[in-house]
């Protein structure tokens, strides 16, 4: 699988290839009509695409794309949060939206998203880590073949770990995607959580790979 990333803010579009390159492929540019040189010269499974570029914007290498007869999926990155905005991008064939600033395990369940609707992915429906298996759509678990019975928060725990894999999550980062900014629940339901999880899979010995970064937060990490 082979993601094109057209964004001119370096930083971001270094973060965005480190997440990516985990699961895909990933080539870059910073210049829009360089970017749109790369879309109709190679083949991509999908393009990330800014919507403010040098020389040529992302609308109009959105345009371009399509009347040259190129279907990728296109997922368009904006600051703009207008209505408007949106609708044109998705008028002129756009496949999806994302608004700046964004997690990174946002931007990822977007990709997949989009890839397994555009039937990109079809033979890989897990997010792996070694021998254990999260299949996003039916919420299950497996390690070794075995199903590992989780509550609906412990299974969005893993899977963002799973996402993240050898990343360092704050627990803020946690909390807000887990609980969301309007829980009642305090930050301490993080190591709760954290630990509860860690012995649902201590019976596979796969514990020891969500460490703790001490005052910071966590990571899935097989070093």
């Amino acid at each position: 699988m082979k993601i094109l990333i057209v964004e001119d803010n370096k930083i971001l579009q270094d973060d965005m290839q480190k997440a990516l390159s985990k699961y895909f492929e990933v080539e870059t540019c910073t210049d829009g009509e360089d970017g749109l040189y790369q879309i109709s010269q190679a083949i991509y499974d999908l393009v990330i695409l800014d919507l403010m570029l040098p020389n040529m914007n992302g609308i109009e290498i959105l345009k371009e794309t399509r009347k040259l007869g190129i279907d990728t999926p296109i997922l368009i990155l904006t600051a703009k949060e207008s209505l408007d905005d949106k609708m044109e991008a998705f008028t002129l064939g756009a496949n999806d939206y994302l608004t700046k600033p964004f997690y990174m395990d946002e931007l990822i369940a977007r990709a997949f998203a989009i890839l397994r609707t555009n039937g990109r992915i079809k033979d890989n429906k897990y997010l792996e880590f070694k021998d254990l298996k999260i299949d996003s759509e039916k919420k299950t678990v497996y390690i070794f073949d075995d199903e590992i019975e989780l509550q609906n928060k412990q299974f969005k725990l893993l899977e963002y770990f799973v996402l993240n894999k050898g990343s360092i999550l704050l627990k803020e980062q946690i909390y807000d995607r887990i609980w969301g900014i309007d829980s009642d629940a305090t930050i301490e339901i993080v190591e709760v959580y954290v630990s509860n999880l860690r012995k649902k899979l201590s019976k596979y010995d796969y514990d020891k790979y969500i460490k703790t970064k001490r005052k910071v937060g966590y990571i899935l990490d097989d070093k």
